[in-house]
């Protein structure tokens, strides 16, 4: 909540300047890899819109037709800088897809900041002016050891890391931070048997239920599956209508979205990390904002990997339900 109030007050204090830093509203488009049916980037849409209103700038986020659809969101980039905008905000979810049209972006004035997912080597691979958004790999990790914390004191511990867009960057850079830990647990305790299962599982609820599902019909002695999305909540609701007690398999992936929440709630996902979309949406347009009317450098700002236990679930809710987390 401090950090929404922190975010708020600058806006406010710049919006009070926006009549005299410039003549016209700032065209802002906003182009990312997600379709409109994912609740996480309906929250990055209102830290956006939010911003924008402040500013007082003329904004769009364009959606994808297929969730994860690299070509589409290329062709979606394309088509907006077409029209001369202020200020470009994207993801990169691929090292490589988007690098020539986002130099030309730059080359024309165009002000680039990557939200929500960047290029594995950053400003080396890149051209875009700043990153907002989470550190993949450390927040990966840092799910995989929170969860430890629940794991059996005895016996194998059998760990499935669901990818949910293989080859693109978020997911298996998550992936790694997940499997680093674990292969750190397995030289710590060399007692016991550790087995690492990585399964592709994809970004469509029933696809994630069917493949986990089977998975799991296949491999009862599952202790832990980890996903790099939010999709797992689908995961908990084929356990829940199997009659599988919750913690029989730990779960635990990303994202603050209200299905999730309410798996935790009921006992099935022990850990969540909370990357605070509202905030990769706003933040950028500020930044966007400050090196148009400034010349400011826009900055990388990375948006957290706070763990998110059951106990958490109440005061997050009421967030949720608004579209905040």
């Amino acid at each position: 909540m401090k950090r929404l109030a922190a975010i708020a007050a600058l806006g406010a204090a710049l919006t009070a300047t926006t009549a005299m830093a410039q003549d016209e509203p700032m065209d802002i488009v906003f182009t990312h890899h997600s379709s409109a049916s994912n609740p996480f980037w309906q929250a990055v849409k209102k830290g956006f819109d939010d911003a924008c209103e402040k500013i007082g700038a003329d904004c769009q986020m364009i959606f994808t037709q297929t969730e994860g659809a690299i070509d589409q969101q290329a062709a979606n980039m394309i088509t907006a800088l077409a029209a001369g905008p202020d200020a470009l905000i994207t993801s990169i979810v691929d090292n490589t897809a988007f690098d020539q049209v986002i130099e030309q972006a730059v080359d024309q004035g165009v002000v680039v900041i990557a939200a929500n997912v960047d290029d594995t080597e950053g400003a080396e691979g890149n051209a875009r002016a700043a990153f907002v958004g989470q550190g993949f790999v450390p927040a990966g990790y840092a799910l995989a050891r929170k969860m430890s914390e629940f794991f059996p004191e005895e016996g194998a511990i059998n760990a499935v890391v669901g990818i949910s867009a293989p080859g693109q960057n978020w997911s298996e850079q998550r992936g790694q931070g997940v499997v680093n830990f674990l292969e750190e647990y397995k030289e710590q305790n060399p007692d016991r048997e550790v087995e690492i299962t990585r399964l592709d599982t994809g970004t469509d609820g029933a696809v994630v239920a069917e493949r986990v599902g089977s998975y799991l019909n296949a491999n009862p002695d599952t202790t832990a599956y980890f996903d790099t999305g939010l999709w797992h909540a689908y995961v908990a609701q084929v356990l829940a209508d199997r009659g599988v007690e919750p913690g029989v398999v730990l779960m635990g992936g990303f994202d603050i979205v209200s299905e999730v929440l309410n798996q935790m709630e009921a006992g099935y996902i022990q850990v969540q990390v909370d990357q605070q979309p509202y905030m990769q949406g706003f933040i950028p347009v500020m930044q966007a904002y400050l090196a148009h009317n400034f010349d400011l450098a826009p900055a990388d700002v990375d948006t957290g990997q706070g763990l998110v236990l059951q106990e958490d679930v109440p005061a997050l809710k009421e967030l949720a339900a608004e579209g905040l987390r």
